[in-house]
C-alpha cells in the first residue's frame, strides 16, 4: 500500500475555495462519502471530528492531516485537497494551511495508520513537494508526483 495507490482522481480536489477549517473537513468527508470502503459516513465523520477536537491536525508547514481510525471504513481511505486560500487550522506552527490530506483506516489497522501518517508527513514535509502539490493543475499530476516520490519506498 502506497499513497498513490490509495488516491484516485475522484478523491482529489484542487483549489478548494473554503475559508473555515470545519468546512474544509466536511468537504473532505463528502469527497470520500461514496468510497466503496466507507460503510458508515456518519461514524467516520464523528471519529474524524472527535480526533480534530482532541488536537488540531494542522501539523505545520501549510499541512493539515485530518485522520481517524474508524469502524466507518473497511479499508484505508484517503482524500487530498489544495486550498485556493490559506485557512487557519490551529496548526502547531500557527501558520495557515494550503494542503489537506484526509486519512481513515479501520480501527484494527493501527500500524498501517501510523505508517501512512508518517509517509505523508515525510513526503509533504519537503518544501519542494509542497510547492509541486500547490502548483499542480490536475489530479493526475498529484498521483504521478506520489508515484515518482514513492517508487523507492517499501509497501506499507
Amino acid at each position: 500500500m502506497k499513497i498513490e495507490g490509495l488516491l484516485s482522481e475522484k478523491y482529489i480536489v484542487l483549489n478548494l475555495d473554503l475559508a473555515l477549517k470545519n468546512k474544509v473537513i466536511e468537504k473532505m468527508l463528502s469527497v470520500v462519502a461514496d468510497h466503496p470502503a466507507v460503510v458508515d459516513i456518519g461514524r467516520l465523520r464523528e471519529d474524524v471530528l472527535k480526533r480534530e477536537q482532541d488536537m488540531s491536525t494542522g501539523i505545520g508547514k501549510s499541512l493539515a492531516l485530518p485522520h481517524a481510525k474508524s469502524a466507518g471504513v473497511t479499508q484505508p481511505v484517503m482524500a487530498f485537497a489544495t486550498l485556493r486560500n490559506a485557512v487557519n487550522f490551529d496548526s502547531i506552527d500557527e501558520e495557515p494551511v494550503r494542503i489537506v490530506f484526509l486519512l481513515a483506516t479501520p480501527e484494527e489497522m493501527l500500524a498501517e495508520h501510523l505508517k501512512l501518517l508518517g509517509r505523508i508527513t515525510k513526503l509533504a514535509g519537503r518544501e519542494d513537494i509542497r510547492q509541486r502539490l500547490i502548483r499542480s493543475t490536475s489530479a493526475e499530476e498529484i498521483i504521478e508526483l506520489f508515484r515518482d516520490e514513492e517508487k523507492d519506498f517499501p509497501q506499507i
